[in-house]
């Protein structure tokens, strides 16, 4: 294959850079060792908040990128239909030490163009916004251009419009080797053979400073920051109504508690250097520690402790130089860092991808406008959530399969999980993470058959060699009377 511009690495980065470049009449390959995107790194295990940009210095990258993301945020998702709501945060204080700091978050937030932020020092209004928070609080910043996403279903979604419009996808494709001759970029080498290309933009996360490392350069380090969490169910919507964060420390925003989309909190993260970039193990003192952070915030969670339905841990991509890096360099030619794509990541996307187009037509590339380019992509239609009676009539009058329900707890039917396949889903998780499919009170505990047959009938392939999340993940060893007939 050859191509003008290879993207390396299919999270939310990677996904946001390749959809973006697909605006040109350039051609781009989207690279990933993983089956899906998404699969590999923080975008399917974060918060899932966009920020307003307060928390970032003045004059880093962070700063200057935040507040522009979260703008760009709007349209992305009405364009691609990623679910996205603003529903505020608040930073909250317990003394006037922590008072000191919100004025100081807010001074940042002048500073970086963050819009309509403002302290709030009046008991009364804060238990009016958020009944539950806790009474003991006496201030917050609140931010209401915040809001909160689903990073996987988003960078599903960039992948998706990417490719209709032209860039070529690579999947389970590894990077082993970069080919570089008198300085300027020859070619990606991967498991599957080289990919010629003029143009590297590394979008990998953790293993960023590994892939810079073989073009020679290695003015970073990547260190792996685990985050846990825990998930309660979905029956406690409407429990809190703003995103909450603590007073955040010179590490970490803190351990927040967040409303999904769907209805479920999430509560984490705790914050905790590992040296394994593939360490993504829960602990039953890391998660204490989760729990008791959340309660500090609303002490109510107390009672709801037989509502969680699941827990789980991400590492962040946190770079030793305390800022994102996004850059090109003069050793090799065409060669483009976006790399220690930390928190607040998700929120940057857009407008990291718009920063990488801008340098990439500084080192040369022609950047011209595509007449045909489709900036739509239409979500995966779901008949029972947010749809009239009238129109999931229609829908399964179409097609019978949207009204046969396979996920009870979260209401999918086999015909979005069908749909999810033949947009690329190959695994239990890729079914999973397009269609809320497991995501429920039983966390697959009912639905995972039926998913795996799907998934086996659509791909043509037998049921135990249906995956978790692609490589050795096998959920099914062999069937019940095999041994007995060996």
């Amino acid at each position: 294959m050859k191509v003008d511009v290879v993207v390396l690495g299919g999270g939310i980065t990677g996904t946001a850079v390749a959809r973006h470049l697909a605006r040109f009449r350039v051609s781009v390959a989207l690279i990933d060792k993983e089956v899906d995107f998404g699969f590999g790194g923080a975008t399917k295990a974060n918060t899932a908040i966009i920020h307003a940009g307060y928390d970032d210095l003045p004059g880093t990258i962070k700063a200057e990128l935040c507040v522009k993301g979260n703008a760009l945020w709007e349209k992305m998702a009405y364009e691609l239909e990623i679910p996205f709501e603003r529903l505020g945060s608040l930073v909250v204080a317990f003394n006037e030490e922590q008072i000191r700091n919100l004025r100081e978050l807010k001074r940042r937030g002048s500073q970086n163009g963050v819009p309509e932020a403002r302290l709030i020092e009046e008991a009364r209004e804060l238990k009016v916004m958020e009944p539950r928070l806790n009474r003991k609080a006496c201030a917050a910043l609140h931010a209401p251009t915040a809001g909160i996403t689903s990073p996987y279903e988003a960078a599903m979604a960039l992948a998706e419009n990417a490719q209709i419009n032209g860039v070529q996808i690579l999947l389970a494709t590894r990077a082993v080797g970069v080919r570089v001759k008198g300085g300027e970029l020859q070619a990606v080498e991967t498991e599957r053979g080289a990919v010629e290309c003029s143009f590297l933009v590394n979008c990998s996360g953790l293993w960023a400073d590994e892939v810079s490392r073989l073009l020679g350069i290695a003015d970073f380090n990547i260190i792996p920051r685990k985050g846990e969490y825990f998930v309660l169910d979905r029956k406690l919507k409407g429990f809190l109504r703003h995103v909450l964060f603590p007073v955040p420390t010179p590490v970490s925003k803190g351990i927040v508690a967040t409303p999904s989309l769907e209805g479920n909190i999430i509560i984490g993260p705790n914050s905790h250097e590992v040296k394994d970039k593939e360490d993504t193990r829960t602990t039953s003192e890391g998660l204490d520690e989760v729990w008791r952070g959340a309660l500090k915030l609303v002490p109510s969670l107390s009672t709801k402790k037989e509502m969680i339905i699941n827990s789980y841990a991400g590492l962040r991509a946190d770079p030793d130089t305390g800022d994102f890096i996004i850059r090109s360099y003069s050793e090799v030619h065409g060669f483009i860092n976006a790399a220690g794509i930390k928190s607040p990541g998700l929120t940057c996307a857009p407008a990291i991808a718009e920063k990488v187009a801008s340098i990439l037509k500084a080192e040369g590339l022609e950047l011209m406008e595509k007449e045909n380019f489709k900036p739509q992509r239409n979500s995966i239609p779901d008949p029972f959530s947010g749809q009239t009676l009238r129109k999931a009539s229609e829908l399964i009058s179409q097609d019978g399969t949207y009204g046969r329900v396979v996920c009870r707890c979260e209401q999918v039917t086999e015909g979005e999980i069908a749909e999810a396949i033949r947009r690329g889903a190959t695994t239990v998780d890729g079914v999973k993470f397009r269609t809320r499919a497991g995501m429920g009170r039983c966390q697959g505990g009912f639905c995972t058959p039926r998913v795996i047959h799907i998934l086996s009938k659509q791909l043509g392939m037998p049921q135990d060699q249906v995956t978790k999340c692609g490589n050795e993940s096998r959920i099914l060893a062999c069937k019940v009377k095999e041994p007995l007939l060996r």
